[in-house]
């Protein structure tokens, strides 16, 4: 079973770090687990939500659809779900030639749900699908650094070709890579769902295979209820680990408090995260079956460049400095949040590869009198922010927090503008109807500072939804990005990381741990460091 995965855009109040073990629980509260059977075709119920899209790897940049996906499919490599690192799957090596130079190799007796053998053309003609600017995939941007990306996906007019240059498949079971330019961590890229391969049938009719995907992974395609559940048997002929279960009941929820219900009556049987109103009590509510994991990802407010009210400011950096040194985190994340958070100090999460201690210095330190005059200068002294969240998030009451903070520290009028669904916010963030700020939570898709910088931040990238460009950002993380060695390149992101606490494109507010737990009904749960249960060594009791 693969380990560990993306979980894009988070919808929950969950969701952070590479390196530490992340596995909770094993056996049930009761104690009793060794006189259970277990039942090696038992299904089990996982919290989830809606996908934005049709599941199509190109198009999912959610929690609801990333988890799936990754259920679905297998790519080239995967990440160990303990220590994150980087492991060969469908590819039998992976070889750097040169500094822009990749032959990959893959292995040969994998295929398609549909029985259609996986190959070096599976994969790249996926790419090259999801790169072409004609088919609109929200992770296009992915493929950028391939030569010839911007020949399929050109800032303006139409693509000059279907085809990215840098691609080739000597065989079918050969890859070349060409990049247009040199990126020490390309590899770590090639685990994330963007890279998924395709089969033939998913040309033929892309809209009608999101709604019935065919993929390649441990798990198969059964039936899409929509709104209501996304059911998933085990794949037989699975060439990789094979799961211990017998499929996944992907479960949608609108309120992370029912999912929390269910659970604890035995009603659902894995939580993806425990919300902050239980976040008190499930330790007791569960018992050995409660889990408390480390994981890579943030909470931020992230800011919509484009809304009125941030664009009519005087100062926009100098004002949301302020309302960052508004918010009393360490208070927020003690009480309301129940010790289940750390207060952040930069936009990369501790156990990430180039975190730096204390990045944002003063602009994250509590400081209401500072605030206060920053927000004068800036010229906001009186404006009205709203905060764009999700209600079956879990979200209501830090977000009712920070607001509090905001007016009480600087005299702006802060609102929550919550929506029904994680689906309907991410449809508004899209659309590019914020009002002024948006939650935002990111879990990492590779263990690098360079996903949680410049595939958040960079002027052209998929994760920057609030229209944030800055050209000295850009500067140094294209700098960055041509560094000779992994090492270098982390420690040139650092730089870049320094450059955004100008401007502030988002406010850190606190780095997740995985909180969450499961029913009487299973053992053998354990979370990977993306804050995802390693759906294949679940095991089912017998009823």
């Amino acid at each position: 079973m693969r380990g560990a995965k993306s979980a894009k855009w988070v919808g929950i109040a969950a969701a952070v770090a590479l390196g530490a073990t992340a596995c909770g629980g094993g056996g049930d509260s009761s104690g009793d687990s060794s006189s259970k059977a277990v039942d090696p075709a038992g299904v089990f119920s996982y919290q989830s939500s809606e996908p934005q899209h049709p599941i199509q790897p190109a198009n999912v940049m959610e929690t609801g659809g990333g988890r799936i996906t990754d259920a679905l499919f297998s790519g080239l490599a995967e990440y160990d779900p303990k220590s994150g690192k980087l492991e060969n799957l469908v590819a039998e090596s992976i070889k750097q030639d040169d500094a822009s130079h990749y032959t990959i190799t893959i292995k040969k007796g994998w295929t398609f749900h549909n029985g259609e053998k996986v190959t070096s053309h599976s994969f790249v003609d996926a790419w090259n699908w999801g790169a072409d600017a004609k088919n609109a995939q929200e992770n296009a941007s992915w493929f950028s650094d391939i030569k010839g990306y911007a020949d399929v996906h050109p800032e303006k007019g139409n693509p000059k070709t279907d085809k990215m240059s840098g691609l080739s498949t000597p065989d079918d079971y050969t890859i070349k890579v060409e990049l247009a330019n040199p990126a020490p961590y390309w590899t770590y890229k090639l685990g994330y769902s963007a890279f998924y391969p395709l089969p033939k049938a998913f040309y033929t009719d892309p809209k009608k295979y999101g709604q019935e995907p065919v993929g390649n992974g441990p798990y198969q395609f059964v039936k899409w209820n929509h709104n209501k559940d996304f059911l998933t048997k085990t794949y037989a002929k699975y060439a990789g680990q094979k799961p211990k279960n017998g499929g996944i009941d992907f479960k949608f929820y609108t309120t992370s408090e029912a999912a929390y219900q269910d659970a604890v009556s035995n009603n659902l049987d894995v939580l993806d995260q425990v919300a902050p109103t239980d976040m008190a009590k499930y330790h007791q509510d569960l018992g050995k079956r409660a889990v408390d994991a480390p994981q890579n990802s943030i909470q931020s407010i992230a800011v919509a460049e484009y809304a009125p009210t941030i664009k009519n400011l005087k100062d926009r950096g100098k004002f949301l400095q302020g309302l960052s040194m508004a918010i009393d985190r360490d208070t927020i994340t003690k009480t309301v949040l129940a010790g289940s958070r750390t207060p952040a100090t930069g936009f990369v999460p501790p156990a990430v590869e180039g975190y730096k201690a204390n990045a944002c210095g003063e602009a994250c330190t509590y400081n209401p009198t500072k605030a206060k005059q920053l927000v004068k200068e800036a010229g906001g002294a009186n404006a009205s922010i709203s905060i764009l969240y999700n209600a079956d998030g879990g979200h209501k009451e830090w977000v009712t927090a920070v607001c509090a903070n905001i007016t009480q520290n600087t005299g702006v009028k802060c609102d929550s503008d919550a929506k029904a669904d994680f689906k309907t916010v991410l449809d508004v963030r899209t659309k590019k109807k914020v009002q002024s700020l948006y939650r935002a939570g990111w879990v990492q898709d590779y263990p690098l500072n360079a996903n949680f910088l410049k595939d958040l931040y960079g002027t052209k990238s998929a994760g920057n939804e609030g229209g944030y460009s800055n050209a000295e950002f850009d500067k140094l993380a294209a700098k960055a990005d041509k560094a000779a060695t992994l090492e270098e390149s982390v420690k040139l992101y650092q730089d870049a990381e320094a450059s955004l606490f100008k401007d502030m494109p988002a406010i850190p507010l606190w780095y997740y741990k995985t909180n969450a737990g499961y029913s009487q009904n299973v053992t053998k749960v354990s979370y990977d460091t993306f804050g995802k249960v390693v759906f294949g060594d679940v095991e089912v009791y017998k009823k």
